[in-house]
């Protein structure tokens, strides 16, 4: 069974990687169409490329559900550790490497897209071959993932206006300003 779990976790981190890498892209060639903004990039700040991490990995865990969660009762929580550790690692990278260097070129952005998201599908690995796990609350698990969704769709469209939401080449916030 643990075999199978490495399986589908390697065709997650490749659904990710190949899906994020669309997502990065989609809004500019939907002709910036406002539904897809609400899960693609729509600038190059943190968030946003946080959020083309977010939906891969929640497309496919809800994919991966259909076939694995019924083996491991912890699955949903195992999803939304790994979830929440890619969210947090993006942009724990980005700004370690800019306080660093002062700046982070892009090559180091996507590296470090990829590198989250081999983490994150190791972390998701071993939790869910992990024997002594406790997941004391799957149902909120399940319901936390939706609500990211719903919160990084928001933000997309009512932007705040912190360094995190920043296009670090434009200066600009969400979509009312990546649209003009």
């Amino acid at each position: 069974m643990q075999n199978s779990v490495k399986k589908w976790q390697t065709a997650g981190f490749i659904f990710t990687s190949v899906l994020g890498v669309i997502l990065h892209f989609l809004f500019e060639w939907s002709g910036q169409n406002p539904i897809i903004a609400s899960f693609s990039a729509v600038n190059e700040s943190i968030w946003e490329h946080m959020k083309i991490l977010f939906f891969p990995m929640a497309l496919f865990a809800l994919l991966e559900s259909r076939y694995v969660q019924k083996a491991h009762k912890d699955f949903w929580c195992a999803k939304l550790t790994g979830i929440i550790l890619g969210i947090v690692l993006i942009p724990a990278l980005y700004y370690t490497v800019l306080g660093m260097f002062g700046k982070s070129p892009d090559f180091i952005n996507i590296a470090i897209f990829f590198v989250v998201a081999a983490i994150v599908y190791t972390v998701e690995t071993a939790l869910l071959g992990a024997e002594n796990t406790d997941c004391r609350a799957p149902r909120l698990a399940r319901l936390l993932i939706p609500a990211l969704a719903v919160l990084f769709m928001v933000f997309t469209f009512y932007t705040p206006q912190i360094p995190l939401f920043r296009d670090p080449i434009s200066g600009t916030y969400g979509y009312q300003h990546a649209a003009k």
